[in-house]
């Protein structure tokens, strides 16, 4: 395996100052197919605990159902106006089933045999299906929703697109527009990626932080 690409740390702070939560996208401007084809690979790509990947990225592109996320997210533009809207979905609840569709991918991507995980598919099962962590495991898979978000933004920065995380949204009214009924998936938050607008205001406004020395702290 080839070495990544590294950025000095003067590259990657200057990419995090550029980035912003973009309030106004450049309706006109697209995201280029590679440069989105990597954007969907960093989604797939994306951490999660024990590796267990309890998400889907819904792909919004059809106009029509975008309009109507638009009114089920306070009327935000970016949702119609971005080139691209992604929307994270977890599982709302885990089974053994799920863990053994898991387990057999290890196996199929490592060449191992199921059996040689046994002990590590029982770690699992025991944790998040009949552990002490099942009663919240919808609320443990948003978690890993979140992480996913955050390699998507970061990674969307790196290529220079822009992105916009949406909480502000009814994650009921997405899932009836999105048909989730029964599909054992749920909406956690959207995503917006393209290009900022030239007449938004906060693209130029300073980040606004609390100082170092008061969030980060070395024991």
């Amino acid at each position: 395996m080839t070495t990544a690409t590294v950025l000095s740390p003067e590259e990657l702070l200057k990419v995090q100052e550029w980035r912003y939560a973009t309030k106004q996208f450049d309706r006109d401007r697209k995201v280029p197919a590679d440069l989105w084809s990597a954007l969907e690979k960093s989604l797939v790509l994306s951490p999660s605990s024990f590796g267990l990947q309890p998400w889907k990225f819904l792909v919004i592109q059809d106009p029509a159902l975008r309009a109507k996320l638009k009114a089920a997210s306070w009327g935000q533009g970016q949702i119609e106006d971005a080139s691209h809207l992604v929307v994270f979905l977890a599982k709302e609840t885990l089974t053994e089933a799920d863990v053994d569709h898991y387990v057999a991918r290890v196996a199929e991507v490592r060449h191992q045999a199921p059996e040689s995980l046994a002990a590590y598919r029982g770690m699992m099962v025991g944790t998040l299906v009949t552990g002490p962590r099942a009663a919240t495991v919808d609320a443990w898979a948003a978690r890993q929703a979140y992480i996913a978000l955050g390699n998507f933004m970061t990674s969307a920065a790196l290529l220079g697109v822009d992105t916009c995380p949406m909480e502000g949204l009814d994650a009921a009214q997405y899932d009836q527009i999105l048909g989730l009924a029964g599909t054992g998936y749920h909406t956690i938050v959207a995503c917006p990626a393209g290009y900022r607008s030239t007449g938004d205001k906060y693209a130029e406004l300073a980040k606004v932080r609390f100082p170092e020395a008061e969030l980060v702290d070395h024991r």
